[in-house]
């Protein structure tokens, strides 16, 4: 499976893509090893996205994808691609919005099992009151993430 690292202001992501389509995008973890390091056509239009992005240039993605999980977490992801930029939604306004008004735990599961961070923009989900919850990339990226969506 073809991947590399993207740098960005946030530190590096780790991209992987299957038969032409990004399957993979989570910052790079200390102690990540075999990294691949192979750039195709797609990872580097990746790239070119990604730097638009966090220089405020780029608002929407263009990217083909593989998302693969369950139904659910699959509804829950399509959900969160409809978020607008610079717009927040929260967990149980998502199940709602899937037709599973009771299920905003679970929502909060798949999210975290997000495999395209960023461009499936989960750090525009926060709790019931607007509080920040979790993000796999830790808090202090989604604050920035956030704060970038911000910016005139």
């Amino acid at each position: 499976m073809p991947g590399c690292l993207l740098q960005t202001p946030l530190g590096p992501l780790l991209a992987r893509e299957e038969e032409g389509l990004l399957c993979g995008l989570a910052f790079a973890q200390p102690g990540d090893t075999a990294i691949p390091s192979e750039d195709t056509p797609l990872l580097r239009e990746a790239r070119r996205q990604l730097a638009a992005y966090f220089e405020g240039r780029l608002r929407v993605f263009d990217l083909p994808l593989r998302l693969e999980g369950t139904a659910f977490q699959r509804a829950v992801w399509a959900r969160l691609t409809a978020i607008p930029y610079g717009q927040l939604s929260t967990y149980g306004r998502i199940a709602r919005e899937i037709g599973r008004p009771g299920a905003a735990r679970a929502v909060g599961r798949a999210i975290h099992l997000n495999p395209v961070t960023i461009v499936v923009p989960c750090h525009r989900v926060v709790g019931a009151r607007g509080r920040l919850t979790g993000y796999a990339g830790g808090l202090a990226r989604k604050q920035a993430l956030l704060r970038l969506e911000q910016t005139p």
